[in-house]
């Protein structure tokens, strides 16, 4: 009971640590703002910050705000990456916040200097990896080959165009030809530089596109699929103690009624399955029961017991594999269609596996040779 008492401990003061970085990035968005709009000076230091250092900490406050918000979201899940950005970026809000020197900065560097200390000691509780797809990859080499074409090229054609002094210049005009805002302050002069800035739009609408996909799509498909299911995502963070089924078959059926006063989560990739499961109320995951994600969104490392019966032993080892990697101290229940897969599913992980068949068979075969009454036998075993 000690494990369980400690592991919700953790859990909370992750939530907490993650819920004061997201305060901690909206104050800094505030805070930039409010300074670009008003000069409120506070202290006795105040007067021997320049003005220009002041403007530029709010103008910088808000970008700071903006990643660290970003950050502060992967926290939220948990993922490690979250937590470095996080740790790196609070000292940066709470500097700014004094170089600001304003009546409102001053929280932002007490709340900065409260959230570092809460973060780091909250290391262990951010230990999730992540994972980009191929199109997300593809996506960011896009963009910064886009960048880096149009900003050298530019300066490398600055004589054909207006405006264009410095890399500095080539890289905004870059920015507003590829993102066709086009504010028509740099123009081109020459044919060569006009055909340059074609291609460059062309370049820019593409390389954006993609990479707006890469990022909305499957944004919007885990929307689409978890409409389907009966739990929010704040369900999901919540879950603590609970039992994780992985996939949906003939054996699976059967288990659910029996864990009617147990909090639990199907996860299935069967979309026509999960919406019959939601009809009958039953909290349902969409999403494949062997990948990553999916056993992490419903809060796998933070379950007691997991439940892998379907009707295909192959992708319920693979299932075995990443649960048992995702929470080490789970036990993990399976159910094998073949017996000669016992032995398998158990080197996959599963600390108990069961074959239906094979008990079936032998209860029959004890009813042949002995006579004796195994229904009974049957009835008593489904009721322990």
């Amino acid at each position: 009971m000690d494990w369980r008492k400690n592991r919700q401990r953790g859990y909370l003061s992750g939530r907490i640590a993650a819920a004061l970085a997201v305060l901690t990035a909206v104050l800094s968005l505030w805070t930039g703002l409010a300074n670009i709009t008003t000069s409120v000076a506070i202290g006795p230091y105040a007067q021997y910050v320049p003005e220009i250092v002041q403007e530029t900490a709010g103008f910088t406050g808000t970008i700071t705000g903006f990643f660290l918000l970003l950050f502060a979201w992967q926290l939220r899940r948990g993922l490690r990456i979250g937590w470095y950005g996080t740790v790196v970026l609070l000292p940066v809000t709470a500097f700014q916040g004094v170089f600001q020197a304003n009546v409102y900065s001053l929280p932002l560097v007490v709340l900065s200097a409260l959230t570092l200390p809460i973060v780091a000691i909250n290391y262990a509780r951010f230990d999730a990896e992540m994972t980009f797809s191929n199109a997300q990859i593809a996506s960011v080499l896009a963009l910064s080959g886009t960048v880096a074409y149009g900003t050298l090229g530019s300066f490398a054609l600055r004589e054909e165009f207006v405006e264009i002094e410095s890399l500095t210049d080539a890289l905004y005009y870059t920015i507003v030809t590829a993102s066709t805002v086009g504010y028509g302050d740099i123009t081109p002069q020459s044919e060569q530089a006009t055909l340059f800035s074609l291609s460059l739009v062309i370049l820019g609408t593409v390389s954006f596109a993609v990479a707006l996909g890469s990022v909305l799509g499957p944004a919007l498909e885990s929307r689409f699929a978890r409409a389907l299911g009966t739990m929010t995502d704040t369900d999901y963070d919540l879950l603590e103690n609970h039992i994780v089924v992985l996939g949906y078959g003939e054996l699976t059926e059967p288990l659910l009624e029996r864990l009617q006063d147990v909090r639990f989560v199907v996860v299935t990739a069967d979309n026509e399955m999960a919406r019959r499961l939601q009809e009958d109320g039953v909290n349902v995951y969409v999403g494949n029961q062997s990948d990553d994600q999916p056993l992490r969104d419903v809060g796998i490392e933070r379950a007691k017991a997991i439940i892998v019966a379907t009707n295909n032993d192959a992708e319920d080892a693979l299932a075995i594999l990443t649960a048992r990697e995702l929470n080490p101290d789970a036990r993990i229940v399976a159910g094998a269609t073949s017996r000669g897969n016992v032995e398998k599913l158990r080197r996959a992980g599963a600390d108990t596996v069961l074959s239906p068949a094979d008990i079936g068979g032998r209860l029959l075969v004890q009813s042949a040779v002995s006579g004796d009454d195994v229904e009974q036998l049957a009835d008593e075993l489904v009721d322990d």
